[in-house]
């Protein structure tokens, strides 16, 4: 069965995966909206959309369709839009009888999810979100492995990312904390997700650096503790990853041992829109833990920097 796609910021980094994840699994894109117009990469999946750049137009559309055939009604909108937008077009979705497919970070605040799972009752569609990391087969390995571990000591985790940033970061939306939620949020969230997946629920979340290029602490869960590291600051790329041409350097170990994920990254949306088609897509309850984790980052001042601190911010700090 194929379904009728709206997508919502077309012209932003990660709609191409969606794109490709719709065009992948068959369904068709029958409504485009961007308030910027560089959305040439239409051409090479879905080269007949109807594209709006106003949204008042798009909605318009959206209704009249809503108003026809069940065949050319709308069933799924997949939001890109920047994170501040998210929860108002969650809404649009449900309101014109579509499910929605949003991307991280689902809502900033926790608050919002509740607002929300009342509406998913009162229109009766579902609020998915897009948590690929879940679907990593290397990931998936990792987490059976660590359940059929018996013992009662915490793994001690080690999370470090930095992806170095122009100038124009924090000129753009996303150096707006109000709008992006900051580091913690904008670039943090799937990995915290990530990291309560594999490890259980939060006992303890501390902040020990906060600024607009990096942030830092530790997060005492269930099963481990972590110590973590998000960095836009290409200063802070490692040596070995500036001597090979790279501007991304991702790490994560459990236990002094480095857990390697770093290939099929381009293909999980299309694995998460499979599982969202058949039923088994990742909701609301999933995408909650993250968003309080994130958002406590957010609020927190920071605690100064300790023994236990993730290596860079001991560094960061002269210590």
């Amino acid at each position: 069965m194929s379904y009728n796609f709206a997508l919502i910021g077309v012209g932003g980094y990660i709609a191409p995966r969606h794109l490709k994840a719709i065009k992948e699994t068959g369904n068709h894109l029958i409504a485009a909206l961007d308030v910027n117009d560089s959305v040439g990469i239409l051409d090479r999946f879905f080269p007949d959309v109807p594209f709006f750049t106003e949204f008042e137009r798009f909605d318009r559309y959206a209704e009249k369709l809503r108003r026809l055939h069940k065949a050319q009604r709308i069933d799924y909108v997949t939001i890109c839009s920047p994170n501040y937008l998210h929860d108002a077009h969650i809404r649009f979705a449900l309101r014109i009888g579509a499910h929605a497919i949003c991307e991280k970070p689902l809502v900033l605040n926790p608050w919002n999810l509740d607002a929300l799972q009342e509406l998913e009752t009162e229109y009766g569609k579902k609020v998915c979100t897009i948590l690929q990391l879940r679907v990593h087969p290397a990931l998936i390995a990792l987490r059976d492995d660590l359940r059929s571990q018996k013992t009662s000591t915490k793994h001690d985790v080690v999370l470090t990312y930095i992806t170095s940033r122009g100038p124009w970061y924090l000129t753009s939306w996303k150096g707006n904390t109000e709008k992006s939620g900051g580091i913690g949020t904008n670039i943090g969230i799937h990995f915290f997700d990530l990291l309560v997946w594999l490890f259980g629920d939060v006992v303890k979340n501390e902040v020990h650096h906060s600024g607009p290029l990096k942030v830092g602490g530790r997060l005492e869960l269930e099963n481990a503790h972590v110590s973590w590291f998000l960095s836009l600051d290409r200063n802070d790329l490692p040596i070995s990853a500036t001597e090979n041409g790279l501007t991304t350097f991702r790490s994560i170990t459990v236990d002094g041992k480095e857990v390697e994920f770093s290939e099929g990254f381009t293909d999980l949306h299309t694995v998460v829109y499979q599982e969202t088609l058949a039923g088994r897509g990742f909701g609301l309850l999933d995408a909650r833990a993250a968003i309080e984790i994130a958002r406590e980052i957010r609020v927190s001042a920071p605690r100064g920097i300790s023994e236990e601190s993730h290596p860079f911010l001991r560094l960061l700090e002269g210590a």
